[in-house]
């Protein structure tokens, strides 16, 4: 891409139009979307294409022109839906629920003449179900859940040869679903939510495989912070769209290193990388103007209106991109073609700003449009909302910081899971005496991004603590000790159940308490939050200032203990939390 320089020397990025091209709209969603030269194909749960308000027989798949949107004839139809599309050469390939493409039986998966429409012979019986295809080294690349392939056992991954149909021996497996597929050279990169690739532990979300010997490649281990649900590579690496609290587009090196992140207030469902401008579609409404999102997604720190669909360039900066689509889901699929200058986007929307467009829209004619700044950091240093979770025990920070939490228990002390919201939130263990009692804390290594020293300071969670949960003295977010390093702590104090902030200094014994003056063990959420700025500190709860202290202004917190939750640690008389959390987390800046 050709770099433009603006009035002033701002930089431009050459973006699509943000106005829809000439192109059919569809009765039902579509999931699926792939370019051949001037050709588009798609594929989804629709049974019909709308063309000047006529519906055209269309089951599940279709094809038209990408420069004039004309639909073509082609029309093999399957008799369920179509989640997964490629193409190679001559040949259009399938995947889905399906069990008759053309009119033939094709189990999950088929290769259709991209001409004709025909079926060709490839034809297996698929155990699962496939979500995913990538086309490279000779071979079809399927992801999905899956369990065999014509009984032979197949983790969530399989091959077949483009040549022949037949089943290859490329297997791979990861230990959850693969969402995404990616081929580059030799490499076949998968996103999902799995958290182990070839058995391997901490190779979670994203990682590369041999695309010959299915051997996993150690020098791409990125570790997102949350579930992969599209990828795309160009020359400068790797783009994956996550899910989570709310969603992120992220782009990664070769070497697995994040190069940029935009957060929206919800997931990112699909990516697509032309010429160096990175294309976002998902169910979000907005881009947040920080790397920094709260409960449910929000935007902490500002947002953008990007609804459903966004564009960052080659520096991470948020375009001015805004064709705004609606509906719920949003956006599902993408697919970029240079040669043809042409943005696909499949889903279930139907309009795009004021225009109507139902599930299907393309975007051509390269425009140049001044880049907004680029994101500040955020303050946020670590975020936990507890949906997120890998097998070996522990918690994603989803401020992308890497402080991972981890699971550690005595006397089969566990953290049992527990519905909050849209998603989940944890339990501890309930009250009990005795040294033979089951303990449990949640625990990040230190991090020098965690220890304050004398700067603003907040942190808080989510909590549930019903009065019979209540002690002496539970401890729900905590770094440091009063005797050594000074500390900072969110407790909750006595059989009253009511929450304190409790500092000290890094070279002093003597603790400062701010104490709410109502309890929170009502069995009922609440949010909870200490804040720190110069000699004050004040709690928060739903919001509301509910006491306050005054400390030293230079009060100095820096410590080498580790960042726990639920208690401060898994000794006897560790003030151990009772109830449940959520959402807990650390900004300081």
């Amino acid at each position: 891409m050709t770099a433009l320089l603006g009035a002033g020397g701002v930089a431009l990025a050459g973006v699509m139009s943000g106005t829809p091209a000439p192109a059919p709209s569809f009765n039902g969603p579509v999931f699926a979307v792939a370019h051949a030269g001037d050709t588009v194909y798609v594929g989804g749960s629709f049974t019909g294409a709308v063309i000047s308000g006529k519906t055209v027989t269309r089951s599940r798949l279709a094809a038209f022109d990408a420069r004039t949107g004309k639909l073509l004839d082609w029309n093999p139809g399957a008799d369920a839906t179509v989640r997964a599309l490629a193409t190679d050469g001559g040949t259009v390939y399938a995947a889905g629920d399906f069990g008759k493409v053309a009119d033939l039986s094709r189990d999950a998966i088929a290769a259709i003449d991209a001409t004709t429409g025909v079926a060709g012979p490839l034809k297996h019986a698929v155990l699962g179900r496939p979500n995913a295809l990538a086309v490279g080294n000779g071979r079809l690349y399927v992801g999905g859940r899956i369990t065999s392939v014509d009984n032979a056992p197949r983790a969530n991954l399989a091959a077949f040869s483009t040549s022949t149909g037949a089943l290859d021996n490329w297997a791979p497996t990861t230990d959850d679903t693969v969402n995404a597929l990616a081929v580059r050279g030799s490499r076949v990169y998968l996103g999902g939510g799995f958290h182990k690739t070839n058995g391997v532990s901490s190779t979670l979300r994203l990682t590369a495989v041999d695309g010959a010997s299915g051997v996993l490649y150690r020098d791409f281990l990125p570790k997102p912070v949350s579930q992969v649900f599209a990828l795309s590579t160009d020359a400068d690496g790797v783009h994956a769209a996550l899910g989570g609290q709310g969603g992120r587009a992220v782009a990664y090196t070769f070497a697995g290193q994040a190069r940029w992140t935009r957060v929206f207030d919800g997931d990112a469902q699909a990516i697509a990388t032309i010429d160096g401008i990175t294309y976002v579609g998902g169910h979000f409404d907005k881009a947040c103007t920080t790397t920094n999102n709260g409960a449910k997604g929000t935007c902490t720190d500002g947002s953008v209106p990007r609804v459903k669909l966004a564009a960052v360039d080659q520096t991470g900066n948020l375009t001015g991109w805004a064709p705004q689509a609606n509906g719920v889901a949003g956006v599902r699929a993408m697919d970029g073609n240079l040669d043809s200058g042409l943005l696909s986007v499949g889903g279930d929307f139907t309009t795009i700003g004021d225009t109507t467009q139902k599930r299907y829209a393309a975007f051509g004619t390269i425009v140049t449009e001044s880049a907004l700044p680029p994101a500040p950091p955020s303050p946020v240093v670590a975020s936990y909302n507890f949906d997120s979770t890998v097998a070996d025990a522990s918690y994603d920070d989803g401020s992308g910081n890497g402080n991972t939490l981890r699971v550690s228990g005595v006397n089969n002390g566990t953290l049992k899971p527990v519905p909050h919201g849209r998603g989940q939130a944890v339990s501890f263990p309930p009250k009990c005496r005795g040294a033979d009692c089951p303990r449990v804390v949640l625990q990040a290594k230190d991090s020098p991004a965690l220890n304050p020293g004398s700067r603003v300071l907040r942190f808080g969670a989510s909590v549930l603590l019903s009065p019979a949960e209540t002690s002496s003295g539970e401890n729900i977010l905590q770094k440091g000790y009063s005797t050594a390093g000074g500390q900072y702590k969110l407790q909750a104090d006595g059989v009253s159940g009511k929450p304190s902030c409790v500092f000290s200094d890094k070279d002093a014994t003597k603790i400062y308490v701010a104490k709410a003056g109502a309890s929170i063990s009502d069995g009922s959420w609440h949010t909870v939050e200490c804040r720190r700025a110069g000699a004050t500190v004040t709690i928060l709860v739903d919001g509301r200032t509910e006491g306050s202290t005054t400390i030293p202004a230079g009060l100095s917190v820096i410590t080498t203990q580790p960042l726990s939750l639920g208690g401060k640690g898994t000794s006897e008389n560790n003030d151990q939390f009772h109830g449940s959390l959520d959402d807990a987390w650390v900004s300081i800046s």
